[in-house]
């Protein structure tokens, strides 16, 4: 894996990840017992293109990469 391809999240990112990710268990259209559906990612997607209209996250490698990371760190997600 190159070095050069990969991104730095910065704080704001992280917040509107989460603050996403809650809005969307909210809602309940994407949730089971042990997480969610399949096809969450592209919500979620859709969700931080509104909030973060220029920072083109997509839902992989980044978004589902980002939250491996917070699982791992935070045990929360």
């Amino acid at each position: 894996m190159e070095l050069a391809n990969q991104m730095t999240w910065v704080p704001k990112e992280d917040v509107a990840l989460v603050a996403c990710m809650v809005d969307l268990y909210n809602v309940g259209t994407y949730n089971t017992n042990t997480g969610f559906k399949a096809g969450y990612l592209n919500e979620l997607e859709r969700m931080l293109e509104k909030v973060l209209p220029h920072v083109m996250l997509k839902a992989k490698p980044n978004l589902e990469s980002r939250i491996k990371t917070l699982k791992r760190d935070w045990a929360t997600v």
